[in-house]
Protein backbone atom coordinates (compact mmCIF):
# COMPACT_ATOMS: atom_id res chain seq x y z
CA UNK A 1 0.00 0.00 0.00
CA UNK A 2 2.80 2.26 0.36
CA UNK A 3 5.15 1.21 -2.71
CA UNK A 4 5.42 4.49 -4.12
CA UNK A 5 6.90 6.30 -1.34
CA UNK A 6 10.80 5.70 -1.01
CA UNK A 7 10.55 6.11 2.69
CA UNK A 8 8.00 7.31 5.46
CA UNK A 9 8.72 9.17 8.44
CA UNK A 10 6.85 8.57 11.52
CA UNK A 11 6.89 11.01 14.51
CA UNK A 12 6.34 10.01 17.99
CA UNK A 13 7.72 6.51 16.78
CA UNK A 14 8.08 5.84 20.51
CA UNK A 15 3.79 6.33 21.68
CA UNK A 16 1.45 4.56 21.49
CA UNK A 17 0.40 4.43 18.21
CA UNK A 18 3.52 5.57 16.61
CA UNK A 19 5.10 2.53 17.46
CA UNK A 20 2.61 0.31 16.28
CA UNK A 21 2.63 2.28 12.63
CA UNK A 22 6.25 2.02 12.65
CA UNK A 23 6.10 -1.66 13.36
CA UNK A 24 3.50 -2.62 10.52
CA UNK A 25 4.78 -0.12 7.78
CA UNK A 26 8.55 -2.02 8.49
CA UNK A 27 7.16 -5.10 8.83
CA UNK A 28 5.72 -4.60 5.44
CA UNK A 29 9.00 -3.99 4.20
CA UNK A 30 8.46 0.06 4.09
CA UNK A 31 11.52 1.87 5.25
CA UNK A 32 10.54 3.63 7.84
CA UNK A 33 12.29 6.31 9.93
CA UNK A 34 11.08 6.97 13.76
CA UNK A 35 11.50 9.88 15.66
CA UNK A 36 10.56 11.17 19.39
CA UNK A 37 12.15 12.66 21.77
CA UNK A 38 10.92 10.96 24.90
CA UNK A 39 8.70 13.47 26.75
CA UNK A 40 8.57 12.53 30.40
CA UNK A 41 4.79 13.13 30.29
CA UNK A 42 4.52 9.79 31.38
CA UNK A 43 7.09 6.37 31.86
CA UNK A 44 9.75 6.94 29.30
CA UNK A 45 10.93 3.42 30.43
CA UNK A 46 7.94 2.13 28.40
CA UNK A 47 8.46 4.01 25.57
CA UNK A 48 12.23 2.32 25.71
CA UNK A 49 10.52 -0.64 25.78
CA UNK A 50 8.18 0.05 22.49
CA UNK A 51 11.28 1.44 20.71
CA UNK A 52 13.12 -1.77 21.71
CA UNK A 53 10.55 -3.89 19.64
CA UNK A 54 11.17 -2.37 16.63
CA UNK A 55 14.95 -1.95 16.60
CA UNK A 56 15.08 -5.36 15.05
CA UNK A 57 13.44 -4.94 12.22
CA UNK A 58 15.67 -3.89 9.08
CA UNK A 59 13.49 -1.99 7.21
CA UNK A 60 13.47 0.49 10.86
CA UNK A 61 15.88 3.31 12.02
CA UNK A 62 15.17 5.48 14.94
CA UNK A 63 16.78 8.86 15.83
CA UNK A 64 15.34 10.87 19.11
CA UNK A 65 14.83 14.82 17.61
CA UNK A 66 12.74 17.00 18.86
CA UNK A 67 10.65 18.64 16.47
CA UNK A 68 9.70 21.86 18.51
CA UNK A 69 13.45 22.75 17.98
CA UNK A 70 13.35 23.77 14.55
CA UNK A 71 16.81 23.64 13.27
CA UNK A 72 16.43 19.94 14.05
CA UNK A 73 13.34 19.33 12.85
CA UNK A 74 14.71 21.43 9.15
CA UNK A 75 17.80 18.57 9.52
CA UNK A 76 15.71 15.89 9.77
CA UNK A 77 13.92 16.53 6.80
CA UNK A 78 16.39 17.78 4.42
CA UNK A 79 16.92 13.94 4.74
CA UNK A 80 13.84 13.35 2.16
CA UNK A 81 11.11 11.21 2.86
CA UNK A 82 8.35 10.03 0.39
CA UNK A 83 5.59 10.50 3.00
CA UNK A 84 5.01 11.12 6.85
CA UNK A 85 3.05 9.85 9.29
CA UNK A 86 2.83 12.27 11.96
CA UNK A 87 1.75 11.50 15.31
CA UNK A 88 3.60 12.95 17.67
CA UNK A 89 2.36 14.97 20.46
CA UNK A 90 0.98 16.14 24.05
CA UNK A 91 -1.49 14.06 24.76
CA UNK A 92 -4.01 14.32 27.58
CA UNK A 93 -7.12 16.32 28.10
CA UNK A 94 -6.67 16.69 31.78
CA UNK A 95 -3.01 17.49 31.87
CA UNK A 96 -3.97 20.45 29.24
CA UNK A 97 -6.09 22.37 32.25
CA UNK A 98 -2.47 22.48 34.43
CA UNK A 99 0.26 22.65 31.01
CA UNK A 100 -1.05 24.54 28.67
CA UNK A 101 2.55 25.54 27.30
CA UNK A 102 3.48 22.27 26.64
CA UNK A 103 0.43 21.82 23.98
CA UNK A 104 1.39 25.29 22.37
CA UNK A 105 5.04 23.79 21.93
CA UNK A 106 4.21 19.94 21.50
CA UNK A 107 1.28 20.82 19.38
CA UNK A 108 1.19 23.63 17.27
CA UNK A 109 4.96 25.33 16.75
CA UNK A 110 6.31 21.88 16.35
CA UNK A 111 3.20 20.98 13.74
CA UNK A 112 4.15 24.42 12.18
CA UNK A 113 7.73 22.90 11.89
CA UNK A 114 6.39 19.72 10.26
CA UNK A 115 4.62 21.55 7.69
CA UNK A 116 7.35 23.62 7.17
CA UNK A 117 9.71 20.33 6.64
CA UNK A 118 6.71 18.98 4.56
CA UNK A 119 5.98 22.06 2.18
CA UNK A 120 10.67 22.75 1.06
CA UNK A 121 11.61 18.80 0.84
CA UNK A 122 8.63 17.25 -2.03
CA UNK A 123 6.40 15.11 0.65
CA UNK A 124 3.89 13.16 -1.14
CA UNK A 125 1.34 12.85 1.32
CA UNK A 126 1.56 14.01 5.32
CA UNK A 127 -1.26 12.18 7.64
CA UNK A 128 -1.64 13.28 10.65
CA UNK A 129 -3.35 12.42 14.26
CA UNK A 130 -6.20 14.90 15.33
CA UNK A 131 -8.80 14.07 17.72
CA UNK A 132 -12.87 12.98 18.91
CA UNK A 133 -11.83 15.67 20.86
CA UNK A 134 -12.01 18.20 18.24
CA UNK A 135 -16.51 17.43 18.65
CA UNK A 136 -16.53 19.50 21.77
CA UNK A 137 -19.58 20.73 22.90
CA UNK A 138 -21.23 18.68 19.77
CA UNK A 139 -24.24 16.96 21.33
CA UNK A 140 -25.74 14.96 18.21
CA UNK A 141 -24.67 11.63 17.56
CA UNK A 142 -22.68 9.73 16.05
CA UNK A 143 -19.93 12.25 15.00
CA UNK A 144 -19.27 13.20 11.46
CA UNK A 145 -17.00 15.25 9.86
CA UNK A 146 -19.45 17.20 8.37
CA UNK A 147 -20.38 18.86 11.71
CA UNK A 148 -18.88 21.80 12.85
CA UNK A 149 -16.21 21.67 15.54
CA UNK A 150 -16.30 25.46 17.18
CA UNK A 151 -16.55 24.55 20.09
CA UNK A 152 -13.71 22.73 21.79
CA UNK A 153 -13.87 22.14 25.89
CA UNK A 154 -10.24 21.60 26.05
CA UNK A 155 -7.00 23.49 25.14
CA UNK A 156 -5.66 20.21 24.09
CA UNK A 157 -8.47 19.46 21.49
CA UNK A 158 -8.71 23.30 20.46
CA UNK A 159 -4.22 22.43 19.47
CA UNK A 160 -5.70 19.87 17.62
CA UNK A 161 -8.65 21.64 15.46
CA UNK A 162 -5.61 24.03 15.22
CA UNK A 163 -3.99 21.45 13.05
CA UNK A 164 -6.50 20.73 10.77
CA UNK A 165 -6.57 24.56 10.07
CA UNK A 166 -2.57 24.72 9.33
CA UNK A 167 -2.54 21.55 7.57
CA UNK A 168 -5.49 23.50 5.31
CA UNK A 169 -3.49 26.50 4.67
CA UNK A 170 -0.62 24.30 3.65
CA UNK A 171 -2.83 22.22 1.22
CA UNK A 172 -4.27 25.42 -0.82
CA UNK A 173 -1.31 27.48 -0.68
CA UNK A 174 1.34 24.67 -1.80
CA UNK A 175 -0.64 21.83 -2.85
CA UNK A 176 0.89 19.56 -0.14
CA UNK A 177 -1.62 16.47 0.39
CA UNK A 178 -2.72 16.19 3.83
CA UNK A 179 -5.32 14.22 5.36
CA UNK A 180 -6.14 14.59 9.52
CA UNK A 181 -7.60 11.48 11.40
CA UNK A 182 -9.77 12.14 14.16
CA UNK A 183 -8.77 9.05 16.77
CA UNK A 184 -11.54 8.02 18.79
CA UNK A 185 -10.22 6.29 22.64
CA UNK A 186 -7.76 4.41 20.90
CA UNK A 187 -6.70 1.06 23.30
CA UNK A 188 -4.54 -1.76 22.91
CA UNK A 189 -1.56 -3.99 24.08
CA UNK A 190 1.97 -0.77 24.61
CA UNK A 191 -1.35 1.48 25.47
CA UNK A 192 -0.94 4.90 27.39
CA UNK A 193 -0.51 4.80 31.50
CA UNK A 194 -2.65 8.16 31.75
CA UNK A 195 -5.89 6.27 29.51
CA UNK A 196 -8.59 3.97 30.98
CA UNK A 197 -7.66 0.27 29.83
CA UNK A 198 -4.28 0.99 32.26
CA UNK A 199 -5.65 2.99 35.07
CA UNK A 200 -8.15 0.67 35.25
CA UNK A 201 -6.16 -2.35 35.36
CA UNK A 202 -3.35 -1.17 37.43
CA UNK A 203 -5.84 -0.14 40.30
CA UNK A 204 -7.76 -3.63 39.77
CA UNK A 205 -4.77 -5.36 40.05
CA UNK A 206 -3.16 -3.62 42.92
CA UNK A 207 -6.81 -3.40 45.20
CA UNK A 208 -6.98 0.26 44.60
CA UNK A 209 -10.21 1.73 44.31
CA UNK A 210 -11.05 2.92 40.45
CA UNK A 211 -12.21 6.71 39.51
CA UNK A 212 -14.92 6.21 37.96
CA UNK A 213 -16.50 10.31 36.76
CA UNK A 214 -20.12 11.04 36.44
CA UNK A 215 -21.52 8.22 38.53
CA UNK A 216 -20.00 5.70 35.20
CA UNK A 217 -23.00 8.03 32.99
CA UNK A 218 -20.41 8.30 30.04
CA UNK A 219 -19.63 6.52 26.78
CA UNK A 220 -17.15 6.02 24.84
CA UNK A 221 -16.09 5.01 20.94
CA UNK A 222 -13.28 2.45 22.24
CA UNK A 223 -10.77 1.76 18.96
CA UNK A 224 -8.57 -1.02 19.17
CA UNK A 225 -5.22 -0.62 18.06
CA UNK A 226 -4.59 -2.20 15.19
CA UNK A 227 -7.79 -1.47 13.60
CA UNK A 228 -6.09 2.24 13.34
CA UNK A 229 -3.17 1.11 12.50
CA UNK A 230 -4.59 -0.74 9.42
CA UNK A 231 -6.70 3.01 8.61
CA UNK A 232 -3.90 4.94 9.12
CA UNK A 233 -1.82 2.44 6.37
CA UNK A 234 -4.44 1.98 4.01
CA UNK A 235 -5.46 6.40 4.15
CA UNK A 236 -1.54 6.85 3.60
CA UNK A 237 -1.49 5.04 0.27
CA UNK A 238 -4.28 7.30 -0.98
CA UNK A 239 -3.68 11.73 -0.89
CA UNK A 240 -6.23 12.99 -1.57
CA UNK A 241 -7.52 14.92 -4.35
CA UNK A 242 -8.11 18.80 -4.34
CA UNK A 243 -10.99 19.83 -3.19
CA UNK A 244 -13.12 22.67 -4.76
CA UNK A 245 -11.31 24.81 -2.72
CA UNK A 246 -8.19 23.97 -4.58
CA UNK A 247 -6.83 21.91 -1.62
CA UNK A 248 -5.84 18.80 -1.39
CA UNK A 249 -6.77 18.13 2.05
CA UNK A 250 -8.83 15.73 4.07
CA UNK A 251 -10.46 14.59 7.33
CA UNK A 252 -11.36 11.55 8.44
CA UNK A 253 -13.00 9.94 11.87
CA UNK A 254 -11.33 6.53 13.14
CA UNK A 255 -13.65 4.90 15.21
CA UNK A 256 -15.42 1.26 16.09
CA UNK A 257 -18.71 3.05 16.01
CA UNK A 258 -20.07 1.97 18.74
CA UNK A 259 -20.98 4.33 21.89
CA UNK A 260 -20.02 1.94 24.90
CA UNK A 261 -20.94 2.28 28.39
CA UNK A 262 -18.31 2.91 30.67
CA UNK A 263 -20.39 0.58 33.49
CA UNK A 264 -20.01 -2.24 30.56
CA UNK A 265 -16.17 -1.44 30.19
CA UNK A 266 -15.74 -1.80 33.73
CA UNK A 267 -17.60 -4.73 33.67
CA UNK A 268 -15.56 -6.87 30.67
CA UNK A 269 -12.20 -6.15 32.83
CA UNK A 270 -13.58 -7.25 36.45
CA UNK A 271 -14.63 -10.67 33.80
CA UNK A 272 -11.14 -10.42 32.22
CA UNK A 273 -8.98 -10.45 35.24
CA UNK A 274 -11.02 -12.29 37.75
CA UNK A 275 -12.10 -9.54 40.08
CA UNK A 276 -14.31 -6.29 41.43
CA UNK A 277 -13.36 -3.19 40.69
CA UNK A 278 -13.69 -0.80 43.93
CA UNK A 279 -14.80 2.24 43.13
CA UNK A 280 -14.84 5.83 43.87
CA UNK A 281 -17.53 8.29 42.27
CA UNK A 282 -16.50 11.67 41.18
CA UNK A 283 -18.12 14.38 39.34
CA UNK A 284 -17.69 15.19 35.86
CA UNK A 285 -14.32 16.67 34.84
CA UNK A 286 -13.36 20.10 32.94
CA UNK A 287 -12.48 19.58 29.88
CA UNK A 288 -14.27 16.28 29.33
CA UNK A 289 -17.02 15.76 27.51
CA UNK A 290 -20.20 11.92 28.04
CA UNK A 291 -20.09 10.42 24.65
CA UNK A 292 -18.47 10.08 21.80
CA UNK A 293 -19.24 8.15 18.92
CA UNK A 294 -17.49 8.25 15.00
CA UNK A 295 -19.62 7.85 11.94
CA UNK A 296 -16.91 6.24 9.53
CA UNK A 297 -18.67 6.74 6.32
CA UNK A 298 -16.20 8.71 5.10
CA UNK A 299 -13.30 6.34 6.08
CA UNK A 300 -15.27 3.66 4.53
CA UNK A 301 -15.92 4.94 1.08
CA UNK A 302 -12.63 6.01 0.87
CA UNK A 303 -10.68 2.83 2.33
CA UNK A 304 -13.55 -0.22 2.07
CA UNK A 305 -12.40 -0.41 5.54
CA UNK A 306 -14.40 -0.28 8.88
CA UNK A 307 -12.94 -0.51 12.20
CA UNK A 308 -14.46 -4.04 13.38
CA UNK A 309 -12.75 -5.58 16.76
CA UNK A 310 -14.93 -6.21 19.41
CA UNK A 311 -14.21 -4.82 22.89
CA UNK A 312 -14.38 -7.53 24.50
CA UNK A 313 -11.67 -9.41 22.24
CA UNK A 314 -9.64 -6.31 22.61
CA UNK A 315 -9.65 -5.72 26.26
CA UNK A 316 -9.18 -9.53 26.38
CA UNK A 317 -5.76 -8.72 24.28
CA UNK A 318 -4.62 -5.34 26.00
CA UNK A 319 -5.02 -7.58 29.79
CA UNK A 320 -2.71 -10.29 28.48
CA UNK A 321 -0.26 -7.47 27.37
CA UNK A 322 -0.67 -6.00 30.63
CA UNK A 323 0.28 -9.20 32.33
CA UNK A 324 2.49 -10.25 30.81
CA UNK A 325 4.64 -7.70 30.16
CA UNK A 326 4.24 -5.88 34.24
CA UNK A 327 5.35 -9.44 35.20
CA UNK A 328 8.36 -8.64 33.10
CA UNK A 329 8.48 -11.03 29.94
CA UNK A 330 7.50 -8.03 26.98
CA UNK A 331 5.02 -9.01 24.53
CA UNK A 332 5.23 -8.17 20.36
CA UNK A 333 3.35 -5.62 18.68
CA UNK A 334 0.19 -7.22 16.96
CA UNK A 335 -0.26 -9.33 19.95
Amino acid sequence: MTASFSSVLVTGAAGFIGMHVAHALAAAGTRVVGVDNFDPYYDVSLKEARIATLRPLPQFAFERVDLADSGACAALFARGFGAVVHLAAQPGVRHSLKHPQAYVRNNLVAFGHVLEGCRHHGVKHLVYASSSSVYGANHVLPFSEEQPVDHPVSLYAATKKANELMAHSYSHLYGLPTTGLRFFTVYGPWGRPDQAPMLFTKAIVEGRPIDVFNAGRMQRDFTYVDDIVEGVLRVLARPPARDADRAPYAVYNIGNHEAVELERFIGVLERLLGRRALRRDLPMQPGDVPATYASIDRLQALTGFAPHTPLDVGLARFVDWYLDFYAGAPAQPGC
